[in-house]
Order: C-alpha cells, then sequence, then structure tokens
C-alpha cells in the first residue's frame, strides 16, 4: 500500500480516491465541518486519546483476545483463529467507535445522540455510551428489525435510550438511517449524529474506521505472539463495513489475504440479498459515492438479510477503494450457510456467534476444507445473544 496510507486516504475533501465525499444539503455541510474540525483539533489530543485509552481498557475490557477453535479446526482442516469482539463490552465492536463519538460530542458539548440501528448493536453501544457520559439518545430502527432483534430493543431501553420505530418503505436499515437524518437536521446544533458503519458523509467513514483501527492492531500483535507469524487469510462480515475495516487496516501491507463476506441471502437476484460490493455499481446514498445496488431507476434497490445487520444497500467507500485496488476480495454466504455456521460454532466451541458473524465463519470453514494448511483469523465481530429466539422460532433447532 502507499506510504502514510492514512493520513492519505481519505482526503481533504473525503474521497477514497473516487468513493466517499459529502453530498448533503448545505445547513447539514456546516454541521458536519465542525465536527470534522472538532475530529482533527479534539481527537488528536494527548487528553482524548489519554480518556479513551483508559475506557477501553477499564470499561469496555479491551484487548479483547484472539482464540484459535481447536475442535473447528480438527474437523475441517486448516487453522482458525477469532477475535473475540463478541467479548468487547455490550457484545459486539460497535462500542469501539460509539465510545470514541460520543467522547467527541461531550467535547463539543453536544445533549443527545441519534442514531439509526439494523441488527441493535449499534443502537445498543450508543446507548450504553449515553449512558457513561449523561446524554440523551434517540435511536431508530425498522419495525422488522424491532420484531427480529428485541433482546436488543429492551436492552437500548433499560438503557435509557428512547427507540423510534421506522413504519415506512422495507422498514429495515436504509429507511432507518433515512430516519436518523431528519431527527438530526431538525436540531443539529444540540445533538449528533452517531453514524454506525464506515459510511455516510465526510468525515464519519474515516472517524468510524480510526476508532475500528483497534481491532486489527490488537488481532495483528495477538497472532504474531501466538504463533510467530501472521494469519494467511483474514475474513470478516461486511454490511456497511466497520467491523471488516477495522480488522483489515492492520494487515494492509501485509501479504495476507483479505476477504470480505456479503449476505448472498436467499439468492443472487436482486432483492434477495445485500451483496453490494460483489454486485453493486458506483451511485450515491446517504450522502456519499460507493458502490450500490440499484433498480432499474438508479435509486437504492430493496435488499435482504437474515443478519439485521447486513441488509445495506450501500458499503463504506474505503471499501469500494480497496476491492477496485483488489486488496480485498468479496464473496457471498447465503442464509442457509449462515445458521449451518451459527449452530457449528455453538456447538463445536462453545460460542455462539452474532448472525453477522456466523457469515465469516461460514466462508472460513469453508477455507479450511480447501486450505488444510493456512491459517484463517475471523473476525468474530458480536454475539448470538441477540439473535437466539429469531433463529429458533424461524429455523429451530439442529437435529
Amino acid at each position: 500500500m502507499e506510504k502514510d496510507y492514512f493520513k492519505t486516504y481519505p482526503n481533504k475533501e473525503g474521497f477514497f480516491k473516487e468513493y466517499g465525499g459529502s453530498f448533503i444539503p448545505d445547513e447539514l455541510q456546516k454541521e458536519m465541518n465542525k465536527i470534522n474540525d472538532a475530529y482533527y483539533s479534539i481527537s488528536k489530543s494527548h487528553k482524548f486519546i489519554s480518556e479513551l485509552r483508559s475506557i477501553r481498557k477499564h470499561y469496555q475490557g479491551r484487548p479483547t483476545p484472539v482464540y484459535y477453535c481447536n475442535r473447528l479446526s480438527e474437523k475441517y482442516g486448516g487453522r482458525i483463529y477469532l477475535k473475540r469482539e463478541d467479548l468487547n463490552h455490550t457484545g459486539a465492536h460497535k462500542l469501539n467507535h460509539c465510545m470514541g463519538e460520543a467522547l467527541l460530542a461531550k467535547y463539543l458539548g453536544k445533549k443527545k445522540l441519534i442514531a439509526e440501528t439494523g441488527a441493535g448493536q449499534h443502537g445498543v453501544a450508543l446507548a450504553t455510551a449515553a449512558a457513561y457520559f449523561g446524554l440523551e439518545c434517540e435511536i431508530y430502527m425498522g419495525e422488522v428489525d424491532i420484531a427480529k432483534e428485541h433482546p436488543n430493543v429492551i436492552r437500548m431501553q433499560i438503557l435509557g435510550a428512547k427507540v423510534v420505530p421506522v413504519t415506512h418503505g422495507l422498514k429495515t436499515l436504509k429507511e432507518a438511517v433515512d430516519s436518523a437524518f431528519e431527527a438530526y437536521l431538525k436540531d443539529p446544533i444540540n445533538s449528533i449524529y452517531c453514524i454506525g458503519s464506515v459510511v455516510g458523509p465526510h468525515p464519519f467513514p474515516m472517524m468510524v474506521r480510526d476508532f475500528q483501527r483497534i481491532v486489527g492492531i490488537e488481532a495483528r500483535e495477538q497472532f504474531l505472539e501466538m504463533t510467530g507469524e501472521l494469519p494467511d487469510k483474514i475474513v470478516a462480515c461486511v454490511g456497511g463495513g466497520s467491523n471488516s475495516i477495522g480488522i483489515f487496516s492492520a494487515f494492509l501491507d501485509d501479504p495476507c489475504e483479505l476477504i470480505g463476506v456479503e449476505p448472498g441471502g436467499l439468492g443472487l437476484t436482486l432483492g434477495k440479498h445485500a451483496a453490494t460490493a460483489c454486485f453493486g455499481k458506483p451511485g450515491l446514498i446517504h450522502g456519499f459515492k460507493c458502490y450500490l445496488l440499484q433498480d432499474e431507476k438508479g435509486n437504492p434497490a430493496p435488499v435482504y438479510s437474515v443478519a439485521s445487520g447486513l441488509d445495506y444497500p450501500g458499503v463504506g467507500p474505503e471499501h469500494c477503494m480497496l476491492k477496485d485496488m483488489n486488496r480485498i476480495k468479496y464473496v457471498t454466504i447465503s442464509d442457509k450457510e449462515c445458521i449451518d455456521a451459527f449452530y457449528e460454532l455453538s456447538r463445536m466451541e462453545g460460542i455462539i456467534p452474532a448472525l453477522e458473524s456466523a457469515h465469516a465463519v461460514a466462508h472460513a470453514i469453508k477455507l479450511a476444507k480447501t486450505n488444510p494448511h493456512s491459517s484463517i483469523l475471523v473476525n468474530l465481530s458480536g454475539r448470538g445473544d441477540k439473535d437466539i429466539d429469531f433463529v429458533v422460532d424461524k429455523y429451530g433447532l439442529p437435529k
């Protein structure tokens, strides 16, 4: 990769080569400029970094471990390792950037955090951050996802967040983002929109990536300490792309194959999946340019995944650039393969994965079968407590 990669991308306008940027109304752009200026001036300060490091160690429980899946590896071949982000406080990687965004909001004097959520993990993490800092919190969530992810809805409410059901369109993640943006525009002075992934207008793809880099920094050091070498392959699920860019970022200059796993859903026809990097083409959504699944009119197409956190028609602009550079390979995993992996990891290793993460586990199992001497590091981005009722009700227990 290029020298000073993280200072080069994005550029000052927020572009990762042709992707990213900020295509939003002037009123909102003024607020984004303030957030951008604050990020560069505040988040690079010793005081901010020290406070965030203390939060990560003493509150989040970082570093999370890398774990070797002995039984899974014996069964399928290969050497499968997990970066255990499911052990991060709140049960997923999302708190890594939520605590950073909330800390920035505190320095800016904001009173309310506004966000969207799909699987509920970002919503829970932001509600947790709001409780920690004594801020109000408003989470927009599609009605379909509210029904699927009921445990996370209750967690957000217990933490003091207001969960706002989104009832238009497909009632899933895209519509939740639309509604959250509208709410933010009503009071950008006192509130801050905390985007849940490496998407949206600049500076959010950069901010979320930078806060998530801790995953890759830890994993690289831990894997070297455990094995004396780097992993051959690194695998992570991709919806918007925050957990994957977090772990991939530390290995961009290394001779490791980076593989993003997208939801193949019920089949690879439009509306049945959410495999954006695999099948999308450049377009605009939610104020930025990226690969986008589009209908015949060029509008964002309907998408689907069994995993609520992956059913987004766009993908992070940095992912788009790295796809074009052939640095990250993107593949798909179907709903069935995801559910099979969900149960397999649970019963072979005693670890119940989030349905999002189960996509990555499923592909790792495929790789292990055909690459018996390879080491495979999976970013297990979240735990599956939130999914167990839905999975058992819809698919039943395996026999």
